[in-house]
């Protein structure tokens, strides 16, 4: 009797964990990867990204309240946040290409300025946005099937998507070329200022996208959310470096294992700081991410 008792305490405790585990690595992928793209190919760290996914989130919940089936209200808050997102980039983002420090305070800016609007035109908050699918249950334990099973779905589905577009396709041909040179690739007739206009597009896009699928999930909208969104993002980059593909995944799971660990052993602080104590390692360990060392392994491999 003891013996199936503690069997049963033992699987929950891996349960649960295992569905923590995987509602942080949906979050950090989605979150994560526009960022990812706009840094990796334009050298700009856009620190309004938070911002631009808080967009999602009002667009899909505004729309949703006037009455607008949910997935349609997504496709709103999508459609929003990227035309929003090139407007800024045609007005502002465009004058700080490979200046990164610059880009920061700009967007930085930009972050405050965002906030602040969706605070006067909305106010301190918005109604919430019942979580579809209901929850899967063992024991005590209960986890949300949008958020633990769905939503992980989807982020795998958009980095395979991501990885056809940036190896299968010939816009994706185009925007690694302007990643290595974009001066030689203007010379070869590469419309490099469209380029940067349409990865930044899709950048917002997907930040777009993050917003509207966790709108249903989380528990109130605020202005200030926009900080939470980004502090995890921003780590992950850092983490994983400028690869959209092998950093955004490779940093995710290893984020997620610590922040998911942390957060059910010690609680929800815990596992947040546990993610900044591994940016802080990685940045002195890996200064160039761990793509960095997968590149530097590549070349040694080549070589010897």
């Amino acid at each position: 009797m003891i013996e199936a008792t503690l069997f049963a305490i033992v699987v929950y405790d891996i349960a649960a964990l295992f569905f923590q585990f995987l509602n942080s690595f949906g979050f950090i992928i989605l979150a994560t990867v526009g960022l990812a793209i706009i840094f990796g190919m334009m050298g700009v760290i856009n620190l309004a990204h938070g911002e631009f996914i808080l967009i999602g989130v009002y667009g899909t919940a505004l729309a949703y309240h006037a009455g607008i089936p949910l997935p349609a209200a997504m496709a709103v808050g999508v459609v929003v946040t990227t035309v929003f997102g090139v407007v800024i980039e045609r007005t502002i983002v465009r004058h700080f290409y490979d200046r990164l420090l610059d880009s920061m305070v700009a967007t930085w800016g930009l972050a405050l300025v965002i906030s602040q609007l969706l605070l006067i035109v909305f106010g301190s908050s918005l109604d919430s946005i019942g979580t579809p699918l209901g929850s899967v249950s063992y024991g005590p334990f209960s986890s949300s099937i949008y958020r633990s099973v769905l939503l992980p779905a989807i982020a795998i589905l958009v980095l395979a998507g991501l990885y056809v577009l940036f190896t299968r396709t010939e816009f994706g041909i185009k925007a690694r070329a302007t990643i290595e040179d974009p001066e030689t690739a203007r010379a070869m007739g590469i419309d490099t200022d469209r380029m940067y206009v349409a990865t930044f597009a899709i950048g917002s896009a997907l930040a777009g996208l993050t917003g509207a699928l966790y709108a249903p999930a989380l528990g109130s909208i605020t202005p200030n959310r926009g900080g939470t969104f980004l502090v995890e993002a921003f780590v992950a980059v850092v983490v994983g470096g400028p690869s959209v593909i092998i950093g955004t995944l490779s940093a995710s799971g290893v984020l997620s294992l610590f922040n998911a660990g942390g957060s059910f052993f010690f609680g929800t602080f815990t596992g947040q700081m546990l993610l900044l104590l591994v940016a802080i390692v990685a940045l002195r360990v890996l200064p160039d991410g761990i793509t960095g060392y997968v590149d530097d392994w590549r070349q040694r491999r080549r070589e010897g």
